[in-house]
């Protein structure tokens, strides 16, 4: 099986940590990953349905699909 690229993972890794105030989370994607915060947004949904990101970082990803799941039934 392929291994993620390092951008991938860079994703998860921040999508792992605690952000403090408003807006430390976007200004992190920016500064770090020189993403636009939508941009960044759909590589992570993407990865959500990626086997490869599950056996990466089970917990980050397992936790994210819960969320998105129970955002998907409130609708």
């Amino acid at each position: 099986m392929e291994q993620l690229n390092p951008r991938e993972k860079a994703v998860l890794a921040l999508e792992g940590r605690s952000f403090s105030g408003p807006g430390a989370k976007e200004r992190a994607i920016r500064e770090q990953l020189g993403l636009a915060p939508v941009r960044y947004y759909q590589l992570l949904n993407a990865l959500l349905d990626d086997p490869r990101a599950l056996a990466h970082a089970p917990v980050t990803v397992n936790r994210l699909r819960r969320l998105r799941d129970a955002r998907r039934s409130e609708r």
